[in-house]
């Protein structure tokens, strides 16, 4: 590749901070909420986009709260947001699922705007339209970040940096060790929703409920749709078959659409473009302009071959796609898949997930989905990235093989992450300790204290 030497330069630091969250999706949101009630903390969020919140504003449920109980699993800041959409009507309850576990629904444009209104109630300083595209190193240690923006280049200095980016970005940058995708460095591949309105609903879950061996619905009984509540619908797997012997083009093998706020509106999960490295810009354009052909093919099936949708029209196109996988970081542990399914309890414990391993296949149109038999723990270790100090990672870069990430990668225990790891970075700072020497008991009281459940 064709190089060039830019010369050095100086550059303004823009801020000085205690911590430093780099990306206000699920996990920097709750990151920057926790680290901010430590009083005293100056903390900061910055944002490459222009609105908060990440994947819950694409029209995807938050998954995960429940356990294969029934009881919540995840508390703390995640349920108190939720809880506060819910006081206006911008969410629904937390229905259990035999196939997803559970799963509650939220208003995209009310989340965003109670995102703001907590950045300001907890005095965060908030800074969009900026990439962190290298960070400041002082031997192993982050002490900050370089951020480009229509002003330039600036620096953010800070004492502990959570990354926050879904990709493992500062982690990348900053040396330490990662990876990617599946055993053939194949990640999982992403998706662009949208929704449809002026869906007969009831016709819909009428004919799911009466014509089971017509409609073929993935390991959840078609009585199940009868009732007027939130679910996600998944199968139609005769109906793709015979829409592609009919000439459509499918890109999965089974219908995905779920439940919107209003009793019309339907999200549609069924796009795919196998083998997109999201980290790479001209893989992610060529991502998000076949995904935007293959949801119109999409249209035109579920108005022929699903029951409901004949009048339906396509309301809202989500502003991104949906990235299940990138780059994951070689924490002091990795959490497997053989942790998730045999329920694995840790000392270290700062989340716990119930979710199953819902593998959406790194080649090919078809998914697994594998459960465990109630909860599993995500211990503190897996934030910690190895060699590399005063950085703490939270969401889904955070260190799991393969399978694993297919479990804790959804909104839910994203945001249990993001809660631990803003705690341990205000505690580190107040007990003047690396992040990995930072007491786990004495983190795990603080966030029991917020509320946190830690099947203790």
């Amino acid at each position: 590749m064709k190089t060039i030497t830019v010369p050095a330069c100086e550059i303004p630091v823009r801020a000085e901070v205690d911590v430093l969250v780099v990306g206000a999706g699920p996990a920097g949101l709750m990151a920057a909420q926790s680290a901010a009630l430590v009083p005293g903390m100056k903390v900061m969020l910055i944002e490459s986009r222009g609105i908060l919140g990440g994947n819950m504003t694409i029209g995807l449920p938050l998954l995960g709260f429940l356990g294969r109980k029934g009881n919540e699993i995840i508390k703390g800041l995640p349920l108190q947001f939720v809880e506060r959409l819910r006081e206006k009507g911008l969410a629904t309850h937390h229905r259990a699922c035999p196939l997803h576990v559970s799963l509650t629904m939220i208003d995209p444009e009310g989340t965003k705007r109670l995102a703001f209104q907590i950045i300001k109630e907890c005095g965060i300083e908030l800074l969009m339209y900026v990439f962190a595209t290298d960070v400041i190193m002082d031997g192993n240690t982050v002490k900050g970040v370089i951020i480009d923006s229509k002003k330039g280049r600036e620096a953010i200095l800070a004492k502990r940096i959570i990354d926050c980016t879904g990709d493992g970005d500062i982690a990348f940058r900053a040396g330490a060790e990662m990876a990617y995708g599946n055993e053939n460095g194949i990640p999982q591949p992403p998706t662009l929703m949208f929704s449809m309105r002026g869906v007969d609903s009831r016709k819909l879950r009428d004919a799911i409920a009466d014509n089971p061996d017509l409609y073929d619905i993935d390991f959840i009984p078609n009585e199940f749709f009868r009732t007027d509540d939130n679910c996600t619908v998944v199968g139609f797997r005769k109906q793709i078959k015979k829409a592609r012997e009919a000439g459509y083009e499918i890109p999965v093998e089974r219908t995905i659409f779920m439940t919107g706020m209003a009793p019309d509106e339907w999200w549609v999960n069924m796009s795919r473009v196998n083998g997109v490295d999201a980290t790479d810009p001209e893989q992610y354009t060529y991502g998000e302009m076949v995904c935007s052909d293959q949801n119109a093919e999409i249209v035109r099936y579920l108005k022929e071959y699903i029951p409901g949708f004949e009048n339906a029209y396509v309301d809202r196109v989500a502003p991104f796609m949906g990235i299940r996988e990138t780059r994951r970081i070689i924490g002091e542990y990795t959490l497997t898949e053989q942790d998730i399914l045999n329920c694995s309890r840790f000392d270290d414990v700062v989340a716990v997930a119930g979710y199953p391993v819902d593998l959406h296949h790194p080649v090919g149109g078809d998914c697994s989905l594998y459960w465990c038999p109630d909860s599993y723990d995500i211990p503190y270790r897996c934030l910690i990235p190895k060699k590399i100090d005063g950085l703490i990672v939270a969401g889904r870069d955070v260190s799991m093989t393969h399978l694993a990430l297919a479990s804790a990668r959804v909104m839910g225990p994203a945001m249990a992450l993001g809660e631990a790891a803003g705690k341990a970075a205000a505690l580190s700072i107040k007990d003047n300790v690396k992040l990995r020497d930072l007491n786990v008991a004495g983190l795990q009281t603080a966030l029991e204290e917020e509320g946190v459940y830690l099947g203790r």
